[in-house]
């Protein structure tokens, strides 16, 4: 019997769109569904759930679940990541609390950023162990990456875990939706090409019927911005440098130095920018999780629809050979020759028995490579902080990064990072 391990799998709403549609996919039939989490009571609620989605769509697939991970990944075909190390709380407190005191707002800090940075550090070593496990059990297997950072976790399991890794981020998908419904323009016959990297990949082309639909986006994005709205980071970079993002204006705003500044307060106003949107979220998730609970679990026949999430369309084009597109974070072996070939990028990628190949992208125009690079230069230099166990890679890090570097002195980055080394304790040992 083939195998598709779940790592993460407390992330219960997660896995029921993700492994609730391998179980609709008759190409997957017969697979063990391994899963896997250290927090056994979600563990066990996910295995709940996914039996009563069995048993109502008569999936063959069989659930089982695991306490030792490395049992989890032996055998295993493809292995599915969605862990978060350290939590809300204390983690994702300590880098939203901390760089405030020095005067540094974020609004999510889970890519890039300080927080992005120090996320990288505590969840690096967790996914190098998952690659020694794997090396050992199942060296073959096709690792599909949902945890962030992406970029820097996707690199780190290619350069240093040794396992076939491809990282999959929902904003290349809500794209084209995401804009086109926004500027009420209709998504129907439309041919697109998205490269760059992850959270900051850039639409390059976007057509129908062979005509270029940027002018008329760029119009009604112009008037769009004469009114406040919720994507007008957005918008206006791509007024400004001429392409439109992938990733939310919320994102954006803090991995460019441009929205969220001390000396310049009416741009949080002006933008519409959510300082601290992640930790509410957070809490609402966390208080929301009960009432959803007893929505998901308040029927023995739970229902479920396939989703568009990539992983169960990936794996069934490998079993079936049958082409299948994707957008997808990968290593740039000359994919987008004017990036770093150190760096992890996102590009359209063919999948099929052959397993997930990535396209020639091309030089991106000038502007948006170097955007690319800022974020790539504390990419890097952070994944160079996790190998070495150079506490100074880490200062290089976030004096390199373009909203950190913008608001503090060299003193104070120094000063922060050493007060966030200190305040995640265990969680970051080797630097202490």
């Amino acid at each position: 019997m083939s195998k598709i391990t779940f790592i993460g799998a407390g992330s219960t709403v997660f896995v029921k769109n993700v492994l609730g549609d391998v179980m609709l996919t008759p190409a997957l039939q017969g697979f063990e569904l391994a899963l896997y989490d250290i927090d056994v009571n979600r563990l066990q609620e996910s295995e709940n759930l996914l039996t009563s989605i069995k048993n109502t769509v008569g999936s063959t697939c069989n659930i089982v679940t695991y306490t030792d991970r490395k049992e989890a990944l032996r055998g295993a075909k493809y292995v599915i990541n969605a862990i978060q190390v350290g939590g809300y709380d204390p983690c994702t407190i300590t880098d939203f609390d901390i760089p405030t005191k020095y005067g540094l707002r974020q609004t999510i800090a889970d890519t890039l950023g300080i927080g992005g940075i120090f996320r990288n550090l505590r969840t690096i070593p967790v996914m190098l162990e998952f690659a020694q496990d794997m090396r050992e059990v199942c060296p073959d297997a096709l690792f599909l990456n949902y945890t962030n950072p992406m970029a820097v976790l996707t690199n780190v399991m290619n350069t240093y875990g040794g396992i076939q890794t491809v990282g999959l981020c929902h904003s290349v998908q809500q794209c084209i939706p995401n804009l086109f419904d926004a500027l009420g323009i209709d998504k129907t016959g439309i041919q697109a090409k998205i490269a760059g990297i992850n959270h900051m990949a850039w639409l390059l082309e976007v057509t129908r019927d062979g005509v270029d639909l940027y002018p008329e986006i760029k119009r009604l994005a112009a008037e769009k911005q004469k009114t406040k709205h919720d994507d007008m980071v957005r918008f206006e970079l791509m007024l400004r440098f001429g392409y439109y993002v992938t990733e939310s204006s919320e994102h954006n705003a803090e991995y460019h130095p441009y929205f969220i500044k001390r000396q310049y307060p009416e741009l949080i106003e002006k933008f519409n920018i959510p300082l601290d949107e992640y930790p509410r979220r957070c809490v609402e998730q966390i208080k929301g999780w009960n009432d959803m609970k007893e929505q998901l679990f308040a029927s023995e026949h739970i229902q479920h629809t396939r989703s568009l999430e990539y992983a169960s369309y990936i794996l069934e084009a490998i079993e079936t050979n049958t082409p299948y597109k994707i957008g997808a974070n990968v290593m740039n072996t000359g994919l987008i020759p004017n990036l770093p070939t150190e760096a992890c990028v996102e590009v359209p990628c063919l999948v099929d028995a052959s397993g997930v190949t990535p396209t020639y992208a091309g030089h991106l125009p000038p502007q948006l490579a170097a955007l690319n690079r800022t974020s790539i230069n504390t990419q890097l230099l952070t994944i160079e902080a996790a190998i070495t166990g150079k506490r100074e890679h880490i200062y290089h890090a976030a004096m390199l990064d373009p909203h950190t570097s913008a608001e503090l002195s060299i003193d104070d980055i120094v000063a922060l990072c050493d007060e966030l080394i200190e305040a995640h304790g265990d969680w970051l040992p080797q630097y202490s």
